[in-house]
């Protein structure tokens, strides 16, 4: 029903922007370094954010590790995912990574990380080490401890960026990855990961790779029925959340203006359309996205499903932040990185 995810400019919210995440299409926020600097101000934030709606509202951020991470001072530093498997204890790294991501975000109402990167390290200029490995066994095994992490604190995994991102080495922010392998090669090896833990039920979201598959599909797998309803929905049987990634991506422009993207994201099969950085065009999505109550009734409501976090919740979890779990994790994180 919320179909919009967006961001806001700083550290505490407008008047405007208080207007427009309790617009009825406003279904989510995503946060960015830029709109932290210490904990108690991120806690006034997302107090703000859920305060501001007029539903449910979820809050999300790119929390990853490594390179990708947006809350720093007050939070625990965690490595990139690809450091872990050389770990003599890889599983158990994972898993604290996995924990400490979930507790801290949770710990002060962010409700998901957009994580775990699911993708091969191969030849890609912008995943590289946010993947576990090169290895496909070995992001399973990984990626599964990891999640278990998240999931004990009850954080759901949000899996990235399916089919897999990592044999291209085109940056799908700056430019259109296009991957000329057969259809045989990357259904048996990079979308093998993700279908692995989807049979498990280890994914509760899905963001799909704006790449360019050709012998699949003309579209990008963001746009493309056939890889988000034929192949995602009805051959992995995936019933999650599906977001997209950014739409302000460079990679999302041959889809046309931003309405455009949303609506064609939207159709394919998307449930929540991300709008990153470009809040002038978010504002006209808002503006002409059919958003009266029979346009309401044709739009998702998986993504609400994902909202867990509230004023109560997040005292819940600021009392469990002194649990022995979470300290023992942030312990071992703090060995592996000495």
């Amino acid at each position: 029903m919320h179909p919009i995810m967006l961001d806001v400019a700083g550290c505490e919210l407008t008047a405007q922007e208080q207007e427009i995440i309790g617009h009825p299409l406003t279904g989510g926020v995503i946060l960015f370094a830029r709109n932290y600097y210490d904990p108690q101000q991120l806690r006034h934030l997302t107090a703000q954010i859920k305060a501001s709606a007029s539903h449910p509202i979820l809050i999300g951020v790119d929390q990853e590790g490594g390179r990708v991470q947006r809350f720093i001072e007050g939070f625990t530093s965690v490595p990139a995912m690809g450091a872990i498997a050389s770990n003599a204890e890889s599983e158990a790294l994972a898993n604290a990574c996995g924990t400490v991501i979930a507790a801290e975000c949770l710990g002060h109402g962010v409700d998901i990380s957009f994580a775990p990167v699911l993708d091969i390290n191969g030849i890609s200029e912008v995943i590289g080490q946010r993947s576990f490995s090169a290895n496909v066994s070995q992001i399973d095994t990984l990626a599964r401890a990891f999640i278990q992490g998240m999931t004990q604190w009850g954080m759901p995994a949000i899996g990235k960026h399916f089919p897999g991102h990592g044999n291209v080495q085109a940056d799908s922010h700056i430019a259109m990855p296009v991957d000329e392998r057969s259809e045989t090669v990357i259904f048996e090896r990079d979308m093998a990961v993700f279908a692995r833990l989807i049979t498990d039920e280890l994914l509760a979201g899905m963001m799909p790779a704006h790449v360019v598959y050709p012998n699949i599909d003309d579209q990008p797998a963001g746009f493309s029925t056939i890889w988000l309803q034929q192949i995602l929905r009805q051959k992995l049987g995936f019933e999650g959340v599906i977001f997209s990634d950014d739409l302000s991506m460079h990679a999302a422009t041959q889809a046309g203006d931003m309405l455009s993207r949303v609506e064609n994201a939207l159709a394919a099969g998307v449930d929540m359309a991300l709008i990153c950085n470009a809040p002038d065009e978010a504002i006209k999505v808002l503006d002409n996205l059919g958003h009266t109550a029979k346009h309401q009734a044709h739009y998702s409501t998986r993504a609400q499903g994902l909202v867990s976090v509230n004023a109560q919740t997040v005292n819940h979890y600021q009392q469990l932040l002194s649990h022995p779990n979470y300290h023992a994790a942030v312990e071992r994180i703090q060995q592996a990185s000495d």
